[in-house]
């Protein structure tokens, strides 16, 4: 049993035994409720979804037989349910919950294809179904979640059958599918023990080759590394220290940080589709997690890992320091938590199990000392998250290695101290010595804990526990809200680790220091000042809502105050406890502070909780008595419950009260209601005193004493009837390694025969029951009397006097409500069939109750009959009072909804929870005492509390689903009249009240399903009817708007009809509120839309039942003409309506094909509307419903091309469609009405291709237009990175309808379209041209019969006059257009179009030679436009020869005069160099006969030469052209006129092939070019600075792309060579230039450089450290800096050594007067700078080489120029960095090493 059902209470715990057999029960209902043969018996189980979900978090026992045969029920109802989706998500949650509850006791064998088809079949087919996107969203979650709970139980084979499956997917990196392929993979890829033979070093080559082939895209990146990290943990057979440098490399690039002033994320990123990025969730931020999990099950006794790991975190650590912050900051945060988390799981897993490979200590050790490094850079950090995140992983990590962590945790504390300028590193500091409070403890008390190696014991970190006390005491303060936080947090953390605190020194050998009751005192009067110098946060508001607490921060922000009080007095020994409580009954007797009500009311609460019978004494009894002073003088109303005073005679004065003692006796009456809360029995001897009280309390002329009566007295009935826990502070268990402290426990290790001590609990007694019962005859009984004769009789004449008695007397009903909560029995419900079968059965699911039942039924039943005439009078007499009316509405609430404020209660509580701190949690590992457990240990107190939490919850469940399984019982009739009521005031006029009545309506209709319909027909029919206020019709849409009702009109055609035709005729209601209402309702409805009940479409037998399905729809049909003249959005709505239903009804045999065909023709009329929106919406409409096309080729046949094709099939829509495009002039009209949606502004930057931005649309209408287009624009299906195309405002959606009507109809479609299509295409304006070219793409990409002779005879020469055309700005268009036509067809794009062929040639075809050359450049547009969408595995020959003929004529024209066209050819060389690369490296099969040409063209690979022998060429002339150019400009010009020219063609291919390089590495697709690439660094590098601007512009741009490109071997050689030897260049600004880039370069590969590669770095970059030319030094020593911060310790140590030893010769021969003059400028210049280099690479620590090389460094500042600058500088720089913590790192350096130090600087007063 689990420990919260166990420490329940006991009449609970008992009860608890019976929820296996009411288990077992319900899955036997599950089991008969539904029957295979009727998949819609489906939706009868549903109602036991949440019944199964109760047993789940109630955490009760259940059979383990019963488990399995739900989750097979389960599964299989999944598998049956396939297109009701709803159905799917609710029964794949609670799947998803019992697998992960149960998952290593079941063993199941569970297939995986079905997963996949129900995903495919549902969220990636073109044409999902008419679901709301909402629901949608919600399946796929839940069928992710549910596929990775499933994948442990794949059988054998399954991970071949899946890699299979996908692999196909990801063949071409360039094309959509392969994000879907590597997506799924992810999500299926079992990596279970079943399939362990699929795994193996050379698949994880596999993966590791496929991962690389698309570079810096974070999708993609996130599959891989999730993928490789689930093969690490779970296969530690596979061998990975081969892998490792390019695991690394890759870990260390996918962080995306700034490296050497460069920019923080990837300059270009691979676009990901939206669709594919919102299903396959992934943050686009660094996958931390799977990286941090990777490299901790790395880790191998005697692997490299943790090498590797140091020099990751070596680059990393610097940008957590606090002012590197930045983007990153969040994934570096997630990457240390994660890293933290999977350390824990893996050692927690090797302690509980024996496995091969498990860390030895020496391992975590060292893994923990590089996780400090990262710690103590981000413990201060300015971004909050990541300063928790630190201080928690310190207290984990303080269990795993105490010896390092706590040491590290005490300077840090102390540092903090001695650095009082930064405040919040105070309060940080504090809170990581309270999360390592209780190590901190085990070390220095235990017997066993690890001892330091050097000195006895641990004393250290006992004195440092001593010093955080008593600065705690200094820390609370009212003005710092964030720090007394902390301290409080402390002081609660440490004494939850004491067992007993008193004076006797021998128990607790660490109080030497102070005596305990001197600090407790001193820690009250700090508390007491706290307390008195508060300010409330906000004013007190008036009247009903001001909670007995509105407190300030110390209850707003956080548990910590309470909590702290409650362990301070509970763990106080008996004198010490005496001695507090004397202290505390004198402040509160002295003191009335009304703006700490809350605070003081805890106080005293905590001191009641402890020990009721003392505090009882001390504290209540003399404030008791104060107010029954205070109380004695003041006039009385009389409406207290006294009976009634004389009312006739009432004055005309009112009675008053003056404000001071009102505020006095408010506070009085409110501490005493908190202080109460825990008295029980203590209570009873105060019995009358408490009753006077209260009533004397509403007999006070003041609401503000009435509200605070209304406290005491639900306070006072709580504390009497309730369950709560008492003694729970106190300490019961020790721990057996030292007596000192609390043993903690863990929930995971409990068990039945291991009996934990279980918590006291109040259980009421006779005479606390008896007492309660005599109150609720006092408030509640004789109140309802009250209140039945005011309402009856009008008692008052004077109606202010009656506002008062009803408030009062509604008042002290509610109050006894709210007390005793679900104490006071609930209704009966009544049976239908008149009698109750199997009563007991019916009447269990799981045990809870709050506390004894006191009260009956009948009193339950009279207040609900009284309510309800109270409600009557008060809307006919004072239906403008909206405080009475809101306590009438929390009455029925509390009437009406049994355990709903328990629910309330739980909820807010959990709120508390989530600031679970990690001061009071001991992880599972615990290596300072070794003990490890199953989970994480807890102090008893807080374990208790959630006992008390799970208890308050079971209680508001206990009852809440008995009747709503059972069909037989619906709500007694006393509910019937709460609901009406409710309904009524839900419609009233006030927002605040029908708010509230809307709230308790819903629950009470949840609660009781059938009284839904009842519901939905009253309230549209308020929106139906004319004379309908405005206030009804807004409380009639937010009710109606709740999912509750959305889902009930599902199942209900009644409803439905009612629901729908309402909405549709509510246009009357003009006021924009009103409209605005039921737009969302109605966009609501769609959204969470999930389909239309069967029922709806059977014929009814009696017409009595409503309308049949085909009148409904010619009905809303008739709504949706434009010619009624019903407002646009009505129109809108109507024909959304109309489409539901059409596709709601395709799905169902029952329903006729008539209605389709109809429809179908109805939205085909609308493509002409004259409503843009309405257009839109036909659009979307005919996409779904043309689903047939017979007469699309199908694969064979276009093989075949065979004339007679069978003539049989036509389609059910072609009747009806023929006859309407027939008509004349119809597609006229049409096409140039779908060119009204296109709208073009100059301004549109953006990629328009939602059609929201269209901006004829307000935004109150955008709301509703919005989502009627699917959201799965699934073309293009491949990346669009071309900027050149230019923003297009092509629609696939339009270019579908067209292909579609083509495919459904024919070839008339055809002819009846030429003639417009010609015409529109040649038109002027450019709407009119989008429309062609979505038209002319359409029938382009159609493949019907037919189509080859058509374009024959006149498609091919529209194609050429489009080509010719002058026009330029509908280029765009033309491009989609051209781009839509030769998409591959099929899901995957894999198929042949018909035309492609014949639309390559006709665009190959070279131009005539006069044309201009916008014609030149369009050309090229739509060739890579074409040339994108082809598949390069799968070509035929003819492409492979096109595309060998295409690049002889772009080589031929790299030298082209316009620029436009050189960009042109720039991107098409790149698109197809690379996709005959990729063809190259797939297809190894060789051509037959005619074709071996092409074989040897493949191989030879010439152009790649050209293009590498040609650039170094090129870059030699330029540069010498420059060199001609700076030299001599006076020569005259004749001699080198031809020079000119040539240089003129050479530049310009150079930026042709700029434009190559940078087209390469922006579309994705440079891991093919790698090798070409690389022979082009050094013109790239070479180029950034020339006469000519626009080719170092271009050369600027490819320089920043390959900074972030990572060359994988073999081609990493190769640029290592030309990098070095540009470094040796002669130009100095190409050595400056290759500077910049090595930094970068050595970043990006420093795992994969050997060793020798990087000494040879080194050694070229620090020969330029004695360049000739200043600026080249200075960069080499910026770039050194950087490099000694990059991880390679030996090569920094030794550049170091070598800096400090030449400096201090050349300080030496100084001194010795004896330069020689040989010693240049340079040489010294280059020595200082390697100096300052090694000062640099150390910003923020101290090394304890440091200050010996400063001080060099500092010597040096009487040289000349360069060299006393370069000093200065950085000396600056270095006291910039070390001025936050050089207080303590000055001791460091000695006295004279300072004085040098001063010398340098300007304030020489900073370092003395």
């Amino acid at each position: 049993m689990h420990l919260y059902n166990a420490w329940l209470p006991g009449p609970v715990a008992q009860e608890t035994k019976r929820e296996k057999d009411s288990f077992a029960r319900v899955v036997t209902s599950v089991k008969s409720s539904y029957t295979p043969d009727d998949p819609d018996s489906v939706y009868s189980t549903l109602k036991w979804v949440s019944v199964i979900d109760l047993f789940i978090k109630a955490k009760s026992e259940v059979s383990l037989e019963d488990v399995i045969t739900i989750v097979e029920v389960g599964l299989e109802l999944f598998h049956i349910s396939e297109n009701k989706l709803y159905a799917q998500v609710r029964w794949g949650n609670v799947l998803v919950r019992i697998l992960n509850k149960y998952r290593k006791k079941l063993s199941l064998k569970v297939q995986w294809r079905p997963f996949y088809d129900t995903l495919i079949h549902t969220h990636f087919t073109r044409n999902t179904g008419p679901e709301g996107w909402r629901l949608r969203q919600r399946h796929f979650e839940m069928i992710t979640s549910l596929v990775r709970s499933c994948r442990r139980f794949f059988p054998p084979g399954s991970a071949f059958e899946i890699w299979s499956e996908f692999r196909s997917l990801l063949e071409n990196p360039w094309h959509n599918s392969t994000f879907e392929g590597s997506g799924f993979v992810r999500l299926f890829l079992p990596t279970n023990a079943d399939n362990q033979d699929f795994f193996s070093e050379d698949r994880v080559k596999e993966f590791i080759d496929l991962w690389e082939s698309i570079p810096n895209c974070q999708f993609w990146n996130s599959q891989w590394v999730a993928i490789i990290a689930r093969v690490i943990k779970n296969y530690n057979f596979i061998d990975w220290e081969s892998f490792l440098p390019i695991l690394f490399n890759r870990y260390l690039n996918m962080f995306e940080v700034p490296v050497a002033n460069g920019s923080g994320s990837y300059p270009f990123s691979v676009d990901v589709p939206r669709n594919t990025r919102f299903l396959f969730s992934n943050r686009t931020m660094t996958p931390a997690k799977a990286i941090a999990k990777s490299i901790v099950y790395l880790l191998k006794p005697s692997g490299s890992t943790q090498e590797h790991f140091q020099k990751l975190v070596n680059l990393l650590e610097q940008y957590y320091h606090p002012s590197n912050g930045g983007r990153w900051t969040y994934s570096l945060e997630r990457f240390l938590m994660h890293l933290v988390i999977s350390l824990q799981k893996r050692l927690q897993h090797e302690q509980l199990n024996t496995c091969a490979n498990s860390l030895g200590r020496s391992e975590w050790t060292s893994f923990v000392n590089v996780l400090l490094k990262l710690i103590d850079r981000g413990q201060y950090s300015k971004n909050e998250h990541l300063s928790e995140t630190v201080a928690a992983a310190t207290s984990v990590l303080s269990y795993v290695e105490p010896l390092l962590v706590l040491p590290f945790v005490a300077s840090r504390f102390h540092m903090a101290l001695e650095t009082m300028t930064a405040t919040h590193q105070l309060k940080i500091a504090v809170m990581s010595v309270a999360f390592v409070g209780r190590s901190l403890f085990l070390m220095s008390l235990s017997a066993s804990a690890v001892k330091p190696v050097d000195h006895d014991g641990g004393d250290e970190f006992i004195d440092l526990l001593m010093v955080s006390l008593s600065n705690a005491l200094l820390g609370m303060d009212a003005n710092d809200p964030p720090k007394t936080l902390a301290t409080m947090q402390l002081i609660g953390s440490i004494f939850s680790n004491l067992a007993l605190l008193n004076d006797n020194i021998d128990e607790l050998p660490f109080m030497p220091i102070v005596r305990f009751s001197e600090w407790l005192d001193e820690f009250l009067c700090r508390l007491f000042s706290l307390l008195l110098h508060l300010e409330p946060s906000s004013v007190v508001n008036e009247g009903l809502h001001s909670s007995a607490t509105s407190g300030t921060f110390l209850v707003e922000d956080g548990p910590y105050y309470f909590c702290m009080i409650e362990i301070v007095l509970g763990r106080l020994s008996q004198p010490l406890f005496n001695q507090a409580l004397k202290k505390v009954s004198k402040f509160v007797r002295t003191n009335i502070l009304p703006g700490a009500i809350a605070e003081v009311g805890l106080l005293c609460c905590a001191c009641v909780h402890t020990n009721p019978e003392e505090a009882v004494t001390h504290l209540i009894e003399p404030t008791l008595l104060s107010v029954i002073s205070s109380l004695k003088g003041i006039p009385a109303t009389g409406f207290g419950g006294r009976g009634i005073s004389d009312v006739s005679v009432s004055t005309k004065a009112k009675p008053s009260i003056s404000p001071a003692l009102e505020t006095a006796i408010d506070y009085q009456l409110k501490i005493l209601s908190v202080a109460i809360s825990y008295g029980g029995p203590a209570l009873l001897r105060y019995k009358d005193h408490l009753k006077e009280v209260i009533i004397s309390a509403f007999e006070c002329p003041s609401w503000k004493v009435n509200g605070a009566g209304d406290h005491l007295l639900r306070s006072l009935l709580g504390s009497l009837v309730l369950y709560y826990p008492i003694d729970k502070y106190k300490c019961v268990l020790r721990h057996p390694n030292a007596a000192g402290l609390e043993e903690w426990i863990s929930t995971k290790d409990y068990s039945d025969d291991k009996h934990v001590v279980e918590p006291k609990w109040h259980i009421p007694s006779a005479e606390e029951v008896q007492f309660a019962n005599e109150l609720l005859d006092l408030h509640f009984s004789s109140a309802l009397d009250d209140l039945l004769r005011i309402c009856q009789t009008k008692t008052h004449s004077d109606p202010g006097d009656e506002k008062e008695h009803l408030k009062v007397t509604l008042l002290r009903i509610d109050s006894s409500l709210q007390g005793v909560l679900s104490c006071l029995p609930d209704f009966i419900p009544s049976s239908r069939n008149g009698m109750i079968d199997d009563p007991e059965h019916a009447s269990f699911l799981i045990a809870g109750a709050t506390g004894s039942s006191v009260g009956s039924i009948a009193l339950r039943e009279k207040a609900a009959e009284i309510i309800h005439t109270a409600c009557k009078y008060l809307l006919e007499e004072k239906s403008d009072d909206s405080i009475l009316l809101i306590l009438v509405i929390r009455i029925m609430d509390a009437l009406g909804n049994y355990g709903s404020l328990e629910y309330d209660e739980w909820a807010n509580h959990r709120q508390a929870w989530k600031l679970e701190s990690a001061a009071i949690i001991e992880p599972p590992i615990n290596f300072v005492v070794s003990s490890h457990s199953r989970g994480k240990r807890r102090p008893r107190w807080a374990l208790i509390d959630k006992a008390y939490m799970h208890n308050t919850w079971r209680s508001s469940q206990s009852s809440y689903h008995l009747f709503r399984t059972n069909g037989n019982f619906c709500p007694s009739d006393h509910v019937n009249l709460l609901m009406d009521d409710l309904l009524n005031l839900s419609l009233h006029s006030y927002e605040t009240v029908r708010a509230l009545a809307g709230k308790s309506l819903l629950k009470m209709i949840k609660k009781w399903p059938s009284m839904i319909s009842k519901c939905v027909l009253a309230l549209t029919e308020n929106l139906r009817s004319s004379s309908s206020p405005e206030y009804a019709v807004l409380g009639s849409c937010a009710v109606l708007a709740t999912q509750t009702v959305l889902k009930h009109v599902t199942t209900d055609p009644k409803a439905f009809s009612s629901f729908v035709l309402g909405i549709l005729s509510s246009s009357h209601h003009e006021s924009l509120k009103c409209q605005k209402a039921i737009n969302e309702l109605f966009v609501k409805y769609n959204i969470h839309f999930s389909g239309v009940s069967r029922s709806i479409f059977r014929t009814p037998n009696n017409h009595l039942e409503g309308h049949d399905f085909a009148e409904l729809v010619s009905q809303i049909g008739s709504m949706s003409f434009d010619s009624i003249g019903l407002h646009w959005r009505y129109n809108l709505m109507a024909n959304r309506v109309l489409l539901l239903l059409a596709m709601g009804s395709r799905n169902d045999p029952n329903a006729s094909s008539k209605i389709l065909s109809e429809t179908a023709g109805h939205f085909l009329k609308n493509l002409k509307s004259q409503l843009p929106q309405t257009r839109i919406l036909a659009i979307t409409a005919l996409n779904t419903l043309l689903k047939e096309s017979p007469y699309k080729l199908s694969a064979e046949e276009q093989t075949l091309f065979s004339g007679n094709l069978q003539e049989n099939r036509k389609s059910s829509l072609e009747g009806e469609l023929t006859q309407i495009f027939m008509e004349e002039g119809f597609f006229n009209e049409t096409l140039s009405s779908l060119s009204h949606v296109h709208i073009t502004t100059d301004t549109e930057s953006t990629s328009s291709r939602s059609y929201g931005n269209s901006s004829f649309q307000s935004l109150a209408d955008k709301s509703i237009t919005r989502f009627y287009f699917d959201f799965s624009s699934s073309w293009p299906r491949t990346p669009s990175w071309i900027s050149l195309l230019g923003t297009d405002n092509f629609y696939p959606n339009f270019a579908r309808i067209f292909k579609r009507l083509i495919q459904e109809c024919g070839m008339p479609v055809l002819l009846a379209l030429k003639s417009s299509l010609g015409e529109f295409a040649l038109a002027k304006e450019r709407s009119k041209q989008c429309v062609a070219a979505e038209a002319f793409a359409g029938v382009l990409h159609s493949d019907v019969n037919g189509l080859v002779e058509a374009w024959d005879s006149w498609m091919v020469v529209q194609l050429q006059n489009i080509i010719l055309a002058q026009s330029v700005e509908s280029i765009p268009e033309w491009a989609a257009c051209i781009r839509y036509a030769v998409t591959g067809k099929g899901k995957y794009g894999t198929r042949i179009p018909l035309l492609r062929q014949q639309i390559l040639d006709c665009l190959a075809t070279p131009l005539p030679p006069t044309v201009t050359t916008t014609v030149v450049s369009k050309r090229y547009a739509f060739l890579s436009a074409a040339l994108i969408e082809i598949t390069p595995q799968k070509m035929p020959v003819t492409e492979i020869r096109l595309h060998f003929k295409l690049l002889e004529e772009l080589l031929a024209n790299m030298c082209h005069s316009s620029a436009q066209v050189r960009e042109a050819i720039g991107v098409t060389l790149s698109l197809l160099c690379s996709n005959i690369q990729l063809y190259a490296s797939v297809c190894h099969h060789s051509h037959e006969g005619e074709n071996m040409d092409l074989d040897g063209q493949l191989k030879q690979r010439s152009w790649i030469q050209i293009l590498k022998e040609r650039a170094s060429e090129v870059v030699v002339n330029i540069q010498h052209s420059n060199h001609s150019d700076g030299l001599d400009t006076k020569r005259n010009t004749s001699q080198n006129g031809n020079l000119n020219g040539d240089s003129q063609d050479d530049v310009k291919w150079m930026e042709t092939l700029f434009h190559f390089i940078i087209s390469s590495l922006k579309s994705g697709r440079s891991s093919y070019l790698l090798d070409v690439l690389v022979g082009l660094l050094y013109p790239v590098i070479s180029l950034q600075e020339t006469s000519n601007k626009d080719l170092s512009t271009l050369a600027k741009a490819a320089f920043e792309l390959l900074k972030w490109r990572v060359f994988w071997e073999p081609y990493l050689k190769e640029a290592l060579s030309v990098i070095l030897s540009s470094a040796n260049d002669s130009n100095w600004r190409t050595r400056s230039a290759t500077l910049t880039f090595l930094r970068t370069f050595m970043y990006r590969h420093t795992f994969i450089l050997s060793s020798t590669e990087k000494q040879r770095i080194w050694r070229t970059v620090e020969e330029l450290l004695v360049d000739n030319q200043v600026e080249v030094r200075e960069h080499a020593a910026a770039v050194l800096a950087g490099l000694m911060k990059g991880g390679d310790e030996d090569l920094a140590r030794d550049f170091r050594d070598k800096a400090y030893k030449e400096a201090n010769n050349l300080q030496r021969k100084r001194k010795h007067r004896n330069l020689s003059s040989s010693q240049s400028i340079a040489s010294t210049h280059g020595a200082v700078l390697a100096l300052a280099a090694a000062v640099l690479s150390a910003p923020y620590d101290m090394p304890s080489w440091l200050p010996e090389h400063v001080t060099l460094l500092a010597r040096f500042v009487g040289e000349a120029s360069p060299i006393k600058s370069t000093v200065t500088k950085a000396v600056a720089e270095f006291r910039r960095t070390h001025a936050d913590t050089w207080n303590i790192q000055k001791d460091s350096f000695t006295e004279e090493q300072l004085e040098v130090l001063a010398d340098t600087s300007s304030s020489s007063s900073y370092f003395a």
